[in-house]
């Protein structure tokens, strides 16, 4: 086991910013899935597509975007705006990385599906791509406004954090 993974090393369980690779594998296995599902079972089973869902997603992700308008402001202690509680902002932190990867899979769902409605001409198939490019632009506004708040919760830096060197840390006692 090498230094880097040591049992005992604080930086083994550090939670890093989320990968887009990882949204875009997640978005792509999900589009493969739906593409799959849609062309089996459409006709079988082929309910209208709902909007709830669609409303849903716009719902979190305009939610989001003013929580990481209003978490900026306040972790930068902008004129009026009150500190904001540590524990709050890591609170945002896993919800935006939670619904990252959640907008990610309902997107990629949602572009199989409208994809497949879109190569289909039946008139049940047209009447639902509104419905399946609502929830594809609902998703990508959702994963937009979740790496949004994941951004703004970041510490700014700091005029003497220039100065020190990156494995430097400070002690009650100055730098180690």
């Amino acid at each position: 086991m090498s230094q880097a993974q040591s049992p005992r090393d604080p930086q083994r369980f550090r939670m890093g910013p989320t990968r887009i690779s990882t949204l875009v594998v997640a978005a792509l296995a999900a589009a493969a899935l739906a593409w799959l599902l849609i062309s089996t079972f459409y006709y079988e089973v082929a309910p209208r597509l709902p909007w709830l869902p669609v409303v849903t997603l716009a719902g979190l992700a305009v939610l989001e975007a003013y929580a990481a308008v209003n978490t900026r402001g306040r972790i930068e202690r902008r004129p009026g705006r009150d500190p904001v509680n540590p524990l709050l902002v890591a609170r945002f932190v896993v919800l935006a990385k939670a619904s990252a990867l959640a907008g990610a899979i309902f997107a990629g769902f949602y572009a199989g599906l409208t994809a497949w409605l879109f190569v289909e001409r039946t008139n049940a198939a047209m009447s639902d791509r509104p419905a399946g490019g609502g929830g594809l632009i609902a998703s990508l506004a959702l994963v937009a406004a979740a790496l949004w708040l994941e951004r703004s919760c970041r510490v700014p830096e700091q005029e003497d954090d220039e100065d020190r060197e990156p494995g430097d840390r400070e002690t009650p006692r100055g730098r180690l």
